[in-house]
């Protein structure tokens, strides 16, 4: 595997869990309007996109192609928007450590049975043992950073 693409892949991970902190103090400095704050996000990274996407060679082609293609392909904006609706909604109320390790846990599984199944036409991946118990071994830090102390507490008294 390219060490430059699991770099690339864990900044991304860094990135996401900034984005939720910035999109929440966003969200509280304009009264605590998580949707707002969604929308002003997903504005300014259509803009960032657009730019990029004209700058690699326009736009034209593309969109013709897109009156070809079915509907649940453009799920993935919709996905998009409810991630960082959540994200700038649950941040505040639940914690942004708690959010992003459920978030991680959800993509863990979620991929793990794409990957296996070869789900949503991706190409088949089978999972080993190995990985499934590297995806174990995170649910469980994931219950750990959730319920630890509840945990230590339930051993001390």
């Amino acid at each position: 595997m390219n060490l430059i693409l699991f770099v690339m892949a864990f900044c991304v991970g860094v990135a996401m869990s900034v984005q939720a902190a910035v999109n929440t103090q966003l969200a509280s400095s304009i009264g605590a309007n998580s949707v707002v704050a969604a929308f002003v996000s997903f504005a300014c990274g259509t803009i960032v996109l657009g730019g990029m996407a004209l700058s690699r060679g326009g736009l034209g082609p593309t969109f013709a192609a897109l009156a070809e293609q079915p509907a649940w392909k453009f799920a993935g904006g919709f996905l998009g928007a409810a991630f960082v609706f959540g994200t700038v909604f649950l941040a505040p109320r639940i914690g942004l450590l708690s959010l992003i390790v459920l978030v991680i846990a959800g993509q863990l599984l979620t991929s793990m049975a794409i990957d296996h199944f070869g789900l949503i036409n991706m190409a088949m991946r089978k999972v080993s043992p190995a990985r499934v118990l590297g995806v174990g071994i995170v649910v469980v830090g994931v219950a750990i950073t959730l319920f630890g102390e509840r945990i230590v507490a339930s051993f001390t008294r």
